[in-house]
């Protein structure tokens, strides 16, 4: 985990420093040449570019990656304290919803599997999955927000204050949905699959030998034993979902960490981008971690064993 964040972080640096130009260069393009060399060697580009890579690593290694260059007095520390809480409850709330609605939707399809609702489940799941979130965000403000909207939902905005955590609920309705849709589809096909598999398995097939009723050979064998794969794969859900929402955050204009980095990449804004990304990527590689360890836990059939010579 730390191998991979030191290559994120050096990768991302050499990469940003590459590109000509930043946030600073069309800050001071006005400027006299004298007062942009001062704030040039104020935020240190005067340097080196190995140079500036050591004092920057030196600094994140204490979680300060620099101040913005748009916006003084900006820091990663100072945007997470501020706006992850809104992408928190939205990320939330993308994942119970889809999580929820395409377990059952898989069950659904695996017991009426080569049927018509099997079908109809499976071409819903292939049409969300192929429609971009971005599009399916900018339909649903289309249709269903405005004044001209099926249910005139607000189009932009966010909870604020009091109603941060559980209020405002009409605000987090499309973007939710927006959000969820793709792990609908993905959560539906694995449960399918799942499911399946469990069915043919010696212990189903030998519950229904002993006259189990079918319903409790479903609850109690094929859907627990479904849950394996499930289990496993949410911790990386909570990874794609944090990158989803950096464009959903943005149509909707939610105040959360998705939309600012889009923000300081458009506006090249250096040392946010690199602390945004080394922080979405440590979300990821946690995420991978915890699915790792999941594997051993839900299913004693995996051990990690040490073998000493």
């Amino acid at each position: 985990m730390i191998i991979t964040l030191f290559l994120v972080f050096t990768g991302t640096f050499f990469a940003l420093a590459s590109i000509p130009g930043n946030a600073l260069t069309a800050k001071i393009v006005k400027l006299p040449k004298a007062a942009q060399e001062r704030v040039i060697e104020k935020y240190g580009y005067d340097k080196p570019v190995v140079e500036r890579y050591v004092v920057t690593l030196k600094n994140a290694l204490h979680g300060d990656f620099g101040e913005s260059i748009v916006k003084s007095g900006d820091t990663v520390q100072k945007i997470l304290a501020t706006r992850l809480p809104a992408t928190i409850r939205l990320n939330s709330q993308q994942i119970v919803l889809g999580v929820l609605i395409g377990i059952m939707l898989g069950i659904i399809a695996a017991m009426k599997r080569g049927g018509p609702v099997d079908y109809g489940i499976l071409i819903f799941c292939m049409f969300v999955t192929s429609v971009p979130s971005l599009v399916i965000a900018l339909v649903l403000q289309l249709y269903c927000a405005g004044d001209a909207g099926i249910f005139h939902l607000p189009i932009i905005g966010w909870p604020k204050g009091v109603d941060m955590w559980f209020g405002g609920w009409e605000y987090t309705i499309l973007p939710t949905i927006a959000g969820a849709l793709f792990y609908v589809a993905g959560y539906a096909r694995t449960t399918k699959i799942a499911m399946l598999d469990s069915i043919y398995q010696e212990c189903t097939t030998t519950a229904r030998a002993i006259g189990m009723s079918e319903s409790k050979v479903v609850l109690h064998h094929v859907v627990r034993n479904s849950f394996i794969p499930i289990i496993t794969f949410l911790p990386g859900t909570i990874a794609g979902v944090l990158a989803g929402s950096l464009f959903i955050e943005s149509v909707f204009g939610i105040p959360g960490v998705g939309s600012y980095y889009v923000r300081s990449v458009t506006g090249r804004d250096i040392p946010m981008i690199l602390g945004m990304t080394v922080f979405y990527s440590t979300i990821t590689i946690v995420s991978i971690f915890i699915t790792d360890i999941l594997y051993g836990i839900v299913d004693p059939r995996i051990k990690i064993i040490n073998k000493k010579d």
